[in-house]
């Protein structure tokens, strides 16, 4: 796939479903949207507002209209996952905006969160549209054990706050596909390899490996990945539950060998060959300073 481009889910036994690559960062295969075509159609995740046009074009290339999308349903208010939320109710006027409370206040008045990306994302902040807020009346706040009901299909929704305390993955019974979040990691179709993920500055290990057991109860047999893609579920996983101990471990310990911050970050990205082949070098360095900052501020919180 190229940036802009639709394609429908063929993994598994899926139906109704396709998803848009929205050129998130410039970077073909990092960002994913998908949308369910069903009797409430329902857009998973928004990508950045910088995208959200391209989002719009994977609903007219369904045959619908933006006026059919009634559900908008948000994993987590980050916003590479949401930040295009404020945009897309614009366009499609009887969509509803689906969030766990503790990420809607966020969606409502995303200035907060704005300045916490700035933050968060650095010099990528150059990617990104400041986010437009969405009105109270078209919030939903939805919370581990609710479903969204579309027709056919629902959206099971699980808490899986390691990654962030608003994260939920949803679970498509009829597909037998999760929609995961951040909680399966960053997956590399060209590599079939799992990266971590682990921004500041929420970033939870222990809480990342419990999430990753809620996946794992719920055994889909497909792995929706908004970074990037849809996969048979495998061994990924359990893949990534070593990747990310390893990750942390790997930053725990250059950091008591260098005993400075900054000369840890720096150390990582000079290593990120494999991140570099995938994303380019702009992507990959930025990526990985930031997942690297996240891991440092888990383990100041550990010593506190």
């Amino acid at each position: 796939m190229a940036i802009g481009d639709v394609s429908a889910v063929t993994v598994g036994d899926c139906t109704d479903l396709s998803f848009v690559d929205t050129g998130m960062y410039d970077t073909e295969a990092y960002g994913a949207v998908y949308l369910i075509d069903d009797e409430r159609p329902a857009l998973v995740d928004t990508g950045i507002g910088t995208d959200y046009e391209r989002v719009l074009d994977l609903v007219r290339e369904a045959g619908l209209d933006p006026e059919d999308v009634e559900v908008i349903a948000l994993t987590h208010v980050h916003l590479d996952h949401a930040g295009g939320a404020g945009f897309l109710v614009e366009e499609c006027p009887n969509a509803e905006v689906y969030v766990h409370p503790v990420g809607a206040p966020h969606v409502a008045d995303p200035e907060r969160l704005w300045e916490g990306t700035k933050s968060a994302v650095g010099e990528q902040i150059e990617f990104y549209t400041e986010p437009e807020p969405v009105p109270e009346e078209r919030i939903v706040e939805i919370e581990g054990g609710d479903a969204i009901d579309l027709g056919d299909h629902a959206l099971e929704v699980h808490h899986a706050p390691g990654h962030a305390p608003h994260q939920v993955v949803f679970h498509d019974p009829e597909n037998d596909a999760v929609f995961t979040a951040d909680a399966a990691g960053i997956y590399a179709p060209s590599r079939d390899e799992v990266f971590p993920t682990s921004p500041p500055p929420n970033f939870d290990p222990e809480g990342c490996q419990d999430d990753i057991d809620t996946l794992q109860d719920i055994d889909p047999a497909v792995l929706c990945y908004a970074h990037f893609g849809p996969v048979a579920t495998g061994d990924k996983l359990d893949r990534y539950a070593d990747v990310l101990d390893s990750w942390v471990e790997a930053v725990a310990e250059k950091r008591a060998e260098l005993g400075d911050d900054a000369a840890v970050v720096d150390y990582f990205v000079a290593e990120a060959d494999a991140e570099r082949s995938v994303w380019g070098a702009e992507k990959a360095d930025a990526e990985v300073a930031m997942n690297v900052r996240g891991v440092l501020r888990a383990l100041d919180r550990r010593e506190e």
